[in-house]
């Protein structure tokens, strides 16, 4: 049997240097569960930034994808498959809008989103094409894209990318007063985080997103909601979104919505806007694949049928109540909603990253000074508190 220290060591010989990976090797998992090739078990604290909201496995989903592996999996969209209408209608209930375009990653459906709100700004606005101007804030993450790190403003995104995409104005997340002045004739979209993921759980000024929604309405521009981070229970809502009763005019979605199985990914808009394609002007050769569609749809019967925004709210309410109690001068502020927690440090936090490893708790820093804490939605009460005893362990350095 390889250990992990082989494998890491072949990783980082044939792979790109794109990503520094945590040294923990996942052999098997199970619910909130990893072991590695050592037999060593930890908790999953990231979920896969939030596509395992399910757990690791979940039986039912596994299930729905082993007999769908004996049907069909594959047919291109040069074909009908005789699922991906039932994924259509699940998650236009899910959504409430009634047209809906399947990717496959995040990121695509970002891109998608982009090209929605350009083309609608073109036909239907009347905004001559080439001028399409789309805001977003400063601080996001949507992607690793050319267009999309075009609009990012961390630099490490950016060097040596270039040249960039234009038509993005950024503003402060947060900034009612720049939104406004942002606004041009030629403004089609603004496109924002409900809560900013990677720039590490950075949630909103009261009332931002739903006087956005307002301002947006009032000058005939998108509002485009980017909640693949943040959809599908993991703030404790549906969508992050309704933390303040906001309908956006697009959804952008992806992770939890593949099960923790598949890449799946969406745009669900009404057909007012997503009625501005004809074949052809769009598409993707594995998106709405029947595999992935079958784990989808399996993945949403749950969401409502389990009820996961509460199950969601109450545990990250109990897990963030918790994470407060513990002493430590280094801990700045500990903020969240749901199972999206991030604890912000005064000092780097990779040092307590690793005491955490070492207490069979997995987490990871972002923006160095915060740790994201976003366990799969499926973890139970008792298993919450063995990972917050390691927790308490490692930040009181005690291990």
């Amino acid at each position: 049997m390889r250990t992990s220290k082989e494998i890491i060591e072949k990783t980082e010989k044939y792979g790109a240097h794109n990503y520094h990976s945590k040294e923990v090797v996942f052999a098997t998992a199970s619910g909130v569960h990893v072991t590695d090739p050592e037999g060593n078990t930890y908790f999953d604290m990231l979920s896969a930034y939030s596509a395992l909201n399910f757990g690791h496995r979940h039986p039912e989903i596994v299930a729905a994808a082993k007999e769908q592996l004996d049907a069909v999996t594959l047919t291109s969209r040069a074909f009908h498959n005789n699922l991906l209408c039932d994924f259509y209608e699940s998650l236009c209930s899910l959504t409430g809008k009634n047209m809906i375009l399947p990717m496959n990653t995040g990121a695509e459906a970002v891109e998608t989103a982009l090209k929605t709100a350009r083309r609608w700004g073109a036909f239907v606005k009347g905004v001559e094409d080439g001028k399409q101007e789309i805001i977003v804030c400063n601080n996001n993450f949507h992607g690793r894209t050319i267009s999309i790190i075009s609009m990012s403003s961390d630099p490490t995104c950016r060097r040596g990318f270039g040249p960039f995409t234009p038509g993005f104005i950024n503003i402060d997340y947060g900034s009612i007063d720049q939104l406004k002045a942002a606004i041009t004739p030629n403004t089609v979209a603004f496109l924002m985080e409900p809560i900013q993921g990677e720039a590490g759980i950075i949630i909103p000024p009261e009332g931002f997103m739903k006087k956005s929604s307002e301002i947006c309405k009032e000058n005939n521009i998108l509002l485009i909601a980017d909640e693949v981070q943040t959809g599908f229970a993991r703030t404790g809502k549906m969508f992050a979104s309704e933390w303040e009763d906001v309908v956006p005019d697009i959804y952008v979605l992806g992770k939890a919505l593949g099960g923790g199985i598949m890449p799946v990914s969406a745009v669900a808009a009404d057909s007012d806007i997503l009625g501005v394609y004809e074949p052809g002007s769009h598409g993707s050769t594995f998106g709405g694949n029947p595999l992935a569609c079958a784990v989808s749809i399996k993945a949403m019967e749950l969401l409502v049928r389990d009820n996961y925004p509460k199950m969601a709210f109450e545990k990250g309410e109990y897990f963030m109540s918790h994470l407060r109690e513990i002493k430590n001068p280094d801990i700045k502020e500990i903020r969240g909603r749901g199972l999206l927690i991030g604890m912000e440090f005064h000092v780097p936090a990779a040092p307590y990253v690793k005491a955490l490893i070492k207490n069979g708790v997995l987490a990871k820093e972002t923006h160095e000074m915060t740790i994201r804490f976003a366990p799969p939605i499926t973890i139970s009460y008792e298993e919450m508190d063995t990972a917050l005893a390691g927790i308490r362990r490692a930040l009181t350095k005690e291990s």
